[in-house]
Order: structure tokens, then sequence, then C-alpha cells
């Protein structure tokens, strides 16, 4: 069965919703599938395609993979974006970005039936750790409050792109990321909340103005449906949960887990990071500056062991393994 253009978007401003279920041959009752997606039954290749074009996905195809079963969308990743990543960071915390194992069970969870909450989760107090989000690109979009409760955007803590890498060197965003919209289509979603319903950019999918938006940055349709957009000031994305989550220890759950693989560091005074390289898929350079002066952190990864090269200033080098997650 085929899914036309007016299914996805319906179900694209409800959240994913029944209509992907039952064009995708699966009904809204009984047991959620397995986990593994080779026990998944097959899809359709052209339900597949669809899927990608409307929801935001194809873009990034050679990166993401999904997979369904009743209950959620499942989206597989390895954290790191196709863009320049770090540069611009004027207050870090000397963690860099490292490919991140969002695979299997691991994977992103997305409700495939959100529910609008009778008593939404206000990012203003809560939802302090983990993500709240998942950008199409596969990168997971935090709280644009830190850990502490400030502004990371306007504390520096973000690179040109809105994103920085957290005490488990795992890459993620802290506002919208509003770029995504040229490369999706600003009649697709650059992001899903954690609560299933969409996130749109600057404009409406029609490419109209945005108006009356409500505390969490989103705001009812004419259709009944509810999605949130991204915006250029404070809460920058969706500023809470309009939907139903369940919160524990101050994070949405379920989500994957990341596992540091060194110790977190400490804010390096006086730091700008100036550039970053991907030298290969596995093998990465980040340059920063302090007073004029240049300083690299060389790093790569094979199978579960960490190698980092600590270059200072008068090209002294100091090198650091550690075993991680592979």
């Amino acid at each position: 069965m085929s899914i036309t253009r007016r299914d996805f978007l319906r179900l694209s401003a409800y959240g994913f919703g029944t209509a992907f279920l039952a064009a995708c041959g699966y009904g809204t009752g009984g047991n959620p599938a397995p986990l593994n997606p080779t026990d998944m039954p097959a899809l359709s290749p052209t339900v597949i395609s669809q899927a990608l074009t409307e929801l935001g996905f194809e873009a990034f195809a050679d990166k993401v993979k999904f997979y369904q079963d009743n209950q959620y969308l499942y989206v597989e990743s390895n954290g790191m974006p196709d863009h320049p990543l770090m540069v611009g960071i004027t207050s870090w915390q000397q963690q860099v970005p490292l490919p991140q194992p969002y695979t299997g069970n691991n994977a992103w969870k997305i409700p495939l039936h959100p529910v609008i909450a009778e008593n939404p989760v206000s990012a203003k107090t809560s939802l302090y750790r983990g993500a709240i989000a998942l950008a199409v690109n596969g990168i997971p979009i935090f709280n644009a409050l830190n850990n502490r409760g400030d502004d990371a955007y306007l504390y520096g803590e973000l690179d040109q792109w809105g994103g920085h890498s957290g005490r488990a060197d795992d890459y993620h965003y802290h506002v919208a990321p509003l770029h995504l919209s040229e490369i999706v289509g600003i009649d697709k979603p650059i992001a899903y909340a954690l609560d299933g319903f969409p996130i749109y950019g600057l404009t409406e999918p029609d490419g109209s103005t945005v108006t009356a938006l409500d505390e969490f940055n989103g705001h009812f349709t004419a259709d009944g449906g509810y999605h949130y957009h991204g915006t250029n000031t404070y809460p920058y994305i969706n500023g809470g949960m309009r939907g139903v989550v369940t919160v524990s220890g101050d994070q949405i759950e379920p989500q994957p887990h990341t596992t540091p693989i060194r110790e977190a560091l400490q804010p390096l005074q006086g730091a700008t990071i100036t550039n970053f390289t991907e030298v290969d898929s596995t093998h990465y350079s980040l340059e920063y500056q302090i007073n004029g002066q240049k300083y690299y952190v060389n790093y790569g990864v094979d199978g579960n062991m960490y190698t980092f090269e600590f270059v200072d200033a008068s090209g002294n080098k100091t090198v650091e393994t550690y075993t991680g997650h592979g």
C-alpha cells in the first residue's frame, strides 16, 4: 500500500501516528515486535523511501537508519554529523566528539502515538539530563539550559551549529539545528521531540509565518494536531514536553545511554576552538588557541581502543590511551 503526500503531512502534524503504521502494514494493537531489525517484517522499499522523504530523514540515509514496532520508531546513528564541529566554542570543558553506539537496543525511540499531557513537563525547571529531542540527522538535542541551569548558547558553550560535546564526549545540540531546514525543506520536520511530536523550523510547513507559540515553543494546528518550532531565541527548541513522557532521574526514558571512556574534564580558561578536522572515519584533530597560541588534540578510535595525543604550543606531545565501548 502506498503512502500519499497528504497522509504524511497529516501524520507530521500529529507525530508519526497510526497512518504510518497502517500504510506500512502494521496494526495499532497487539504486542510490540522484536527490537532486532533483522526480525522485523520486510517493508516495501517504496514505503521506506517515502517515509524517509516525508519525515525528513532521506537526506541523511547514509548515516541514519530506522525501523519500527507498534510503539516506537527506532533511529540508529553514530552521533557524528556531517557539518563542521566545535568551531567557535569559547567556554570549553575539554571534551571532544566521539562516535556513539546508538544502534540496536541502544537506538533512539520516538513514540509513534504521541499524546497531549495533562501535566506537561517544562524544560525551565527540569530535564537537565539527557536529550529532549532527536534531529533528523541522528544527533540528539538537549535542553537549552545546561546542567547548571544556564543558557548554553549565551555562555559560549556551543559551536556555530549549536552543538558541543558532553561529559561522555558525545556530540549534541542545545539549540534548534535550523540549518537542517535548508537540507530537508521547510515542509519537513528538522527534529522530533522525545514525546513524538515533530519540530519544524522558522516557518510553518507551508511557508507561512509562525504565530502564537506556547511556552513549549509549540502550538496546535487547524486540524487538531500539535507541533513545535525551532526559534532564534530561548527556548530555541521545544521548551519541554507537551506530550506524555516518562521522566526518571530528571531524564526522559527510554533513551540511549552513553558510556564515558575517560573522566569528564574541567573548563579550560581562555581557550577558543578554532578548527576541527575529520582526518578519516576514525581519526580527528581539534585545534584550539589560548592567547593566540595553537594547541591540538589529535585522537583516534581503533575498535574499543581510544588514543589521544595532546600537543602544546611548543610542539610537545603527551599521549593517553583508554579502553571503551568500541
